[in-house]
């Protein structure tokens, strides 16, 4: 995290600008008590089992987590989060193999509108790259319910998803107009590196109205908190773990959009989602792979 804070330029905004009073909603797999992100969370909600006890079988979701959050604790700093004074409501939509129904999805979705003013929810990361579903109506009725959220004035940021790079391969709900669609790219980092997630981040139809992705963030070998860290006596180990993907460029612009609440509150969702494209760093990449570019938090804040 310290290369991507430096990468996208989040070390040069005021140190005063942490995320708080921001509340970001995360649809995942949970979350573990890790030390870095613990009094973090506001409320968990298990779509998947009903259990009433915070928890993540997968991991995955404890990492997006880190990345939108986390203090750095375990790390003198190294790897916190993007906004580490944001809170955090999680819903476990995900089990531990990190599948998940659209039912879940939508029942998730809607308690999250319900929920909004209780937890002061600006913010909704989706890191879950929902491929061309086989029945349309669930489709739609996912989206249409994503958009009810946008338009209820949550920031709804989701992932391209990683089924790229053929032209059209975006995740189905990232080609709506009504949420911030987040691809992935390293820019400089990891040039000619085989894995480097631009060569399978999602992409958009070159010829669509809606042009997608709107932006990208790094993905690529991202370090944050690991859910299945190991605590001996007083001693951590393992408390970090890299993963990449889409899914870990789409809390990237979470945290981003947290920092921004928490300094612009009373900016409406458009009016950051403008700010965010226009600052953005163009990498010179065709439209259908970085969209405006890559975040760029100095200039989005500033």
């Amino acid at each position: 995290m310290q290369r991507v804070r430096q990468q996208i330029e989040a070390e040069w905004i005021e140190k005063s600008i942490t995320g708080r009073g921001c509340t970001v909603a995360v649809l995942d797999t949970g979350i573990e008590r890790h030390p870095d992100i613990i009094g973090r969370l506001h409320y968990f909600k298990d779509f998947v089992n009903g259990r009433q006890f915070m928890y993540d079988d997968n991991g995955h979701g404890t990492h997006v987590c880190g990345i939108i959050c986390g203090n750095g604790a375990m790390s003198e700093g190294r790897f916190r989060g993007m906004a580490p004074e944001a809170d955090l409501i999680v819903c476990k939509v995900l089990d531990k193999k990190g599948d998940g129904t659209t039912e879940h999805m939508i029942e998730a979705l809607k308690w999250v509108l319900e929920n909004r003013i209780l937890y002061r929810i600006r913010v909704l990361n989706i890191s879950v790259g929902i491929g061309e579903l086989k029945e349309r109506s669930k489709e739609e009725a996912l989206r249409k319910q994503i958009e009810k959220l946008w338009d209820s004035g949550i920031t709804v940021v989701c992932a391209a998803g990683n089924k790229g790079p053929a032209d059209g391969s975006i995740a189905s709900i990232g080609g709506s107009s009504k949420v911030i669609t987040v691809g992935c790219h390293d820019g400089k980092y990891c040039t000619g590196k085989p894995g480097r997630c631009a060569t399978y981040s999602g992409r958009g139809e070159k010829l669509s109205p809606v042009r997608k992705p709107d932006i990208v963030a790094p993905g690529t070998d991202i370090r944050s908190c690991n859910a299945f860290y190991k605590r001996i006596h007083h001693h951590v180990e393992n408390a970090y773990v890299k993963k990449s993907g889409t899914s870990m460029a789409t809390p990237i612009v979470s945290g981003a959009a947290a920092l921004f609440f928490s300094k612009y509150p009373s900016v409406s969702n458009e009016e950051f989602k403008q700010k965010l494209t226009l600052t953005a760093d163009d990498l010179g990449e065709p439209w259908n792979l970085q969209g405006w570019g890559m975040v760029n938090v100095k200039r989005l804040i500033g």
